[in-house]
């Protein structure tokens, strides 16, 4: 298999991330009982920040669209990153590293403080970005140019 599959998975996986966490964990209501009771309190109390009135629950919904805002660009940049595989994979493993990184610290925090579906996907990002990293090739090497011919006619 070739790095641009992988990363094209990887960048849909990370879409799909995107909007779940937001449809989910930004949009989402909460249950009754103690978290829409949390949530409302939360609601309910502004205080002023720098010049402006907030609430807990601005920072939390503002945090939350600042992490979709994140994921989307993420998806956009693996795409684009599958497309510079083609040519010359091996130049963009660094790059690649990275983000395998990123997303093994971002599977701990959400099994440390959130719950199991977005450390799954984000196991499945990082095992799609190590498996383009282990695939990825040199280029091809140009041909070269007949420099006999080119000295004779010169």
């Amino acid at each position: 298999m070739k790095p641009t599959v992988f990363l094209r998975i990887a960048s849909i996986l990370t879409l799909i991330h995107a909007v779940l966490h937001t449809v989910g964990g930004v949009f989402g209501k909460p249950a009754n009982g103690t978290a829409a009771m949390v949530a409302a309190t939360m609601r309910g109390y502004q205080f002023p920040v720098l010049g402006a009135t907030r609430s807990y629950a601005d920072f939390y919904r503002g945090m939350g669209l600042a992490v979709t805002i994140f994921l989307t660009i993420e998806a956009i940049v693996f795409w684009q990153l599958a497309s510079l595989a083609k040519s010359d994979s091996r130049r963009i493993r660094p790059v690649l590293a990275t983000f395998l990184v990123g997303y093994l610290a971002m599977a701990l925090n959400s099994y440390l403080f959130f719950f199991s579906a977005p450390v799954i996907t984000e196991i499945l990002i990082a095992a799609c970005l190590a498996v383009a990293i282990a695939t990825a090739k040199s280029e091809t090497p140009a041909p070269v140019a007949n420099t006999e011919h080119q000295v004779r006619t010169a």
